[in-house]
C-alpha cells in the first residue's frame, strides 16, 4: 500500500533534486562513493572513509542532518544504521522527525516511554494524515528510538501554514508568530536559483509569469514557504539542543532540506547553532569529477535493493481520510487494486469482513494477506455499495 505525497512537498521540486543528488550512470565502477563506502567531499575528496572516520570527523558537531528520500526503504535502513552507530558511542541522541508536526510531541512522548501500542501510536499521531507515506518505512527508526528510550522530536509545523504562506507570504499568517517561529533568514543566491529552476519549469502560474525571480510575486511566495519550513525546523532543533544540554540531535529530514547547506542548516547558523553536520545517501552514485566539497558533510553509496526481495503485500492505492471515512485518492495503473475494479473517489466501507475507520485499520488487514489468497472489499461509490475481490498473485 502506498500513501499519497504529502502536499507540502511539490512534485517538481522532489523530481528536480533527485537529478541534482544522483548523476545517472549504470556502471558501478568509479562511482563516488561506491555502495557501502563513505566520503568526506571537504576532508577527503572522493576517496572511500569507513564509518568511524566519518564520526571521528563530526565528533564537535551538535547536529546531525541525515537526508532521505521520504519513499526509500534503504535509506531508512541507513538512517537506522547511523542513528545506531552514534548510540554506540555512549553518546546521548535526540531524533528529531520531519515526518511530525509539533502538536503530535505528546504523542512522541507516549510512544518513547512505551505507553501507547503501535497501532494507537498511529492513530493518535495521525500519521495518515500529516505524512501518508507507509508507516512501514519508519517504524524500524521509531522502534529503535522506543527500545533505547531516545527522545523523539516533531520538527515540523501544520502544513497548512507552509501553504497558507505560499498564498499570503509569511508576514500574512500570525499563527506563525504565535509558535515563535522568526522571519526566515534570506537564501543563499544558489539556493534562490535552484528553487527558481524548479519553479519556472514546472509551475502552473501561467499568466504574466516574469522571467526573472526578484519580479515574480508568485515565485516569492513559493520561496518564502520553503524558507519557513527550513526556518521551523531548525527552531525545533535549537529548542531541542537547549532542553537537553550535551545531546547530539540527529535530524531525518529530506535530502533537499539539506543538501549544499542550503536549506536548515543555513537557519540554523542564522540563529547562531554553526555546529552543524549534513549525512546524505547516494542512490546512483556519482561521478568523482562531480563530487564537490560543499554538497555535504558526509556522503554514503546506498547500493540497489536486492532483485526479489520479498516485499510485504501491496493494493496499490493511495488512501485519505475524508468526512471521517477511508477515501480511494488514487489507484495505480496495473495494481491489485485496480484489476479489482476499486476506482478513485471509492471508500472503503469494509476490508476482509470488517469495518474501516481509519486508514491504520486496511493498512492491518492488507499487511497479513498472504501471497495468492483473495480479499474482499466492500466500497461505497456514489450512491451503491458494492462487493470487490482483490485478488493478490502466489508468491515467486
Amino acid at each position: 500500500m502506498t500513501f499519497a505525497l504529502p502536499l507540502r512537498v511539490p512534485a517538481s521540486l522532489a523530481g528536480f533534486l533527485l537529478a541534482v543528488l544522483a548523476a545517472s550512470t549504470s556502471a558501478a565502477e568509479g562511482l563516488c562513493p561506491p555502495p557501502g563506502a563513505w566520503t568526506l567531499p571537504a576532508a577527503s575528496g572522493a576517496a572511500p572513509v569507513a564509518l568511524r572516520t566519518v564520526l571521528d570527523h563530526v565528533a564537535d558537531r551538535r547536529v546531525v542532518l541525515l537526508g532521505e528520500h521520504h519513499d526509500s526503504m534503504e535509506h531508512h535502513r541507513w538512517q537506522l544504521h547511523v542513528a545506531s552507530a552514534m548510540l554506540s558511542r555512549n553518546e546521548s541522541i535526540v531524533l528529531a522527525l520531519e515526518m511530525f508536526p509539533r502538536a503530535a510531541q505528546p504523542v512522541l512522548d507516549r510512544w518513547v516511554a512505551g505507553e501507547l501500542t503501535e497501532k494507537a501510536f498511529l492513530e493518535q499521531s495521525q500519521w495518515s494524515k500529516v505524512w501518508r507515506f507507509d508507516a512501514q518505512l519508519y517504524l524500524p527508526l521509531f522502534h529503535f528510538a522506543r527500545i533505547h528510550r531516545i527522545p523523539m522530536v516533531a520538527l515540523n509545523i501544520d502544513n497548512t501554514l507552509t501553504r497558507k504562506v505560499s498564498q499570503v507570504g509569511f508576514d500574512g499568517v500570525a499563527e506563525l508568530r504565535e509558535l515563535g517561529i522568526s522571519r526566515p533568514a534570506e537564501p543563499m543566491e544558489t539556493y534562490r536559483d535552484f528553487l527558481w529552476a524548479s519553479f519556472s519549469q514546472h509551475s502552473s502560474a501561467g499568466d504574466g509569469k516574469d522571467s526573472s525571480p526578484a519580479d515574480n510575486p508568485q515565485f516569492r511566495r513559493f520561496l518564502e514557504s520553503q524558507l519557513t519550513w527550513d526556518r521551523a525546523m531548525a527552531h525545533a532543533i535549537r529548542d531541542a539542543l537547549t532542553m537537553r544540554p550535551g545531546a547530539r540531535v540527529v535530524a531525518l529530514l529530506g535530502s533537499g532540506h539539506a543538501m549544499n547547506g542550503w536549506g536548515v542548516e543555513w537557519q540554523l547558523r542564522d540563529m547562531g547553532v554553526t555546529d552543524v553536520a549534513s549525512f546524505l545517501p547516494s542512490d546512483a552514485g556519482m561521478a568523482c569529477a562531480d563530487v564537490e566539497p560543499g554538497q555535504a558533510t558526509a556522503l554514503f553509496g546506498v547500493g540497489d535493493t536486492v532483485e526479489g526481495e520479498q516485499s510485504r503485500p501491496r493494493l496499490g492505492v493511495w488512501l485519505e481520510m475524508a468526512n471521517d471515512r477511508v477515501s480511494v485518492r488514487k489507484v495505480e495503473d496495473g495494481s491489485i487494486a485496480s484489476q479489482a475494479g476499486v476506482q478513485a473517489g471509492d471508500v472503503l466501507v469494509e476490508v476482509a469482513g470488517r469495518s474501516c475507520r481509519t486508514v491504520e485499520d486496511v493498512v492491518d488487514r492488507i499487511v497479513l494477506q498472504p501471497p495468492g489468497s483473495w480479499l474482499p472489499l466492500k466500497v461505497s461509490r456514489g450512491t451503491d455499495v458494492m462487493d470487490l475481490i482483490a485478488k493478490f498473485p502466489a508468491q515467486r
